[in-house]
């Protein structure tokens, strides 16, 4: 087969789905967004991007640890490792020095949704059924809440 006529691959993109709702309002809706960072990723801003999206995988980290530990959920030190695992990774993606490809964007893009979408329809769906179990009030957690951990540590 010619360059010429090779198929272009079109980038791997997820967005949102309402099945990824774990019943939480206010991490549903911040789910919601880091979707749409990932999907923002692209060459020409992926720098930008990565910092919208490192600045707010903290925040909505804190706030979900927020909502977990003010409700008392059994499992929180468990979810709090799978995040500092996250952290890891991505800083471990984030090290190379040698600039932005198409293909590294890609790459992070495919890493994110994959990530976004396993750790939600499992750890998170999990939270959220135990959650609405215990009828406890899906209150916002606060948007300010503290940067603390790894996380924090890591990206703040």
């Amino acid at each position: 087969m010619t360059a010429a006529l090779a198929v272009h691959k079109a980038p791997f993109a997820v967005e949102w789905r309402e099945g990824f709702r774990i019943g939480i309002d206010q991490l549903d809706r911040e789910h919601r967004h880091l979707f749409t960072l990932v999907l923002a990723l692209d060459l020409g801003t992926v720098e930008q991007t990565v910092e919208q999206l490192l600045d707010y995988v903290v925040t909505h980290f804190s706030n979900e640890q927020e909502a977990m530990e003010s409700s008392g959920y059994p499992a929180l030190e468990q979810h709090l490792r799978l995040h500092e695992q996250f952290a890891s990774r991505i800083a471990d993606f984030l090290m190379p020095a040698n600039g932005w490809t198409e293909e590294r964007v890609q790459d992070l893009r495919r890493f994110l949704n994959k990530w976004l979408i396993s750790h939600i329809m499992t750890h998170d769906m999990r939270f959220g059924k135990w959650f609405a179990a215990h009828n406890l009030p899906a209150s916002d957690a606060d948007a300010s809440a503290g940067r603390a951990g790894l996380i924090g540590r890591l990206f703040g």
